[in-house]
């Protein structure tokens, strides 16, 4: 199955691939890491912040039949090599931390658009909790390969939840971690420590994934920053991620007007100060 689809990140060519499971293991006690092969170039078309669907196996304790959103973790130097990072929370992905290396896997992709990273930056500032990380991952190798110095305000449960290493992947960063089992991660604490940064190293552009909460303070903060960009890479749930079920819907102010968009089509990545409070429906 093939299918061209045009979205804010240009024209791309969305297909299926069988992929084989080249690894699969658990880096803490609640994330796994799975890398894919295929037998196609799926570094060359694939871009931070980007996605595919990915079908679960079928165990005893579910038959998931709605293929699963992921973000991409990584992508390449192999040219179809492609790595997902993932939170074992529900029925689908628990079905998926099941599945055994040297086995296959269905995918689709890749969807969405990516994040606008110019090489002529300084400096960006990256905000991520939880599978945030693995959304921004590549984005923070990219900026790293342009020269783009990075800070990073990373916001876990716990220490051992934190997953730097995993998150930066070598990349040179100014780290500040800030952690609910100190109070560290509470709402006026972070506004702090970003409005510090935010004055001290006047980033060009701040970039966040994996929380309403960080996503709504960055909303405020950023009102007294008019020139510094910030974008967001929206978690929505979707059903069949190319934008026809609707599913993924979400509020969005565009140019003084309110318009309905589409996560999996229209985003995930968005501007920050485009995204407008939850809206409840029924």
């Amino acid at each position: 199955m093939s299918a061209s689809l045009c979205g804010a990140g240009g024209a791309a060519t969305v297909a299926s691939y069988r992929c084989r499971v080249v690894e699969h293991r658990w880096v803490n006690r609640r994330y796994k890491y799975l890398r894919l092969e295929a037998d196609a170039p799926l570094a060359a078309i694939t871009r931070p912040g980007q996605f595919y669907q990915l079908r679960c196996p079928v165990t005893d304790e579910a038959q998931p039949f709605l293929l699963r959103p992921m973000s991409v973790y990584g992508a390449g130097p192999e040219d179809g090599r492609l790595e997902f990072l993932y939170n074992v929370a529900g029925v689908g992905t628990r079905a998926l931390a099941g599945l055994p290396a040297g086995g296959s896997m269905d995918i689709v992709g890749p969807l969405g658009n990516t994040f606008a990273l110019d090489p002529a930056f300084r400096r960006i500032l990256v905000v991520a909790r939880g599978v945030g990380l693995a959304t921004m991952a590549p984005l923070v190798r990219q900026a790293a390969g342009a020269g783009v110095a990075i800070t990073a305000l990373m916001s876990a449960r716990s220490r051992a939840d934190l997953m730097e290493r995993e998150f930066l992947r070598g990349a040179a960063a100014q780290v500040h971690g800030v952690f609910d089992e100190d109070g560290s991660s509470a709402v006026a604490a972070v506004e702090g420590l970003l409005r510090r940064l935010l004055a001290g190293q006047r980033p060009d552009a701040v970039y966040t994934c994996g929380s309403h909460r960080l996503l709504m303070l960055l909303q405020r903060v950023l009102a007294d920053y008019p020139q510094v960009r910030g974008e967001v890479a929206m978690e929505q749930r979707m059903a069949c991620g190319m934008g026809v079920c609707l599913s993924c819907v979400r509020l969005f102010e565009r140019g003084g007007d309110k318009q309905f968009l589409r996560v999996c089509r229209e985003g995930p990545v968005f501007p920050i100060r485009d995204v407008t409070q939850e809206v409840e429906f029924g």
